[in-house]
């Protein structure tokens, strides 16, 4: 009995058509299925949670058409704007006859 210490034996279920394949692969490329599988994870990896191109595109036109609803304004209007703000952070909450100092 071999016995591998970097191993962990595993039990699961596949469906039949999967389970051939896997069997097909295993022939085809004389290797193990469990070698098989492995290596098939291995190859998944690093795609496992990546975007389908279907919903990679949605989120794109998603984005085009947040992107077309933002308001154009003047950019003298939107530096005014965002002086006024950094003016008032400046100021703080309390008017300058109640600072204290």
């Amino acid at each position: 009995m071999v016995v591998w210490l970097s191993m962990v034996k595993m039990t699961f279920t596949i469906d039949e058509i999967t389970a051939e394949t896997l069997r097909r692969i295993s022939k085809r490329v004389h290797r193990p299925k469990s070698q098989v599988l492995r290596e098939a994870i291995r190859h998944y990896e690093p795609h496992a949670g990546q975007l389908t191109p279907e919903e990679s595109k949605r989120r794109v036109e998603v984005f085009d058409r947040v992107i077309a609803r933002i308001p154009k304004r003047p950019a003298a209007e939107v530096d005014a704007e965002l002086r006024e703000i950094h003016r008032s952070r400046r100021q703080g909450w309390h008017s300058k006859t109640t600072r204290r100092g």
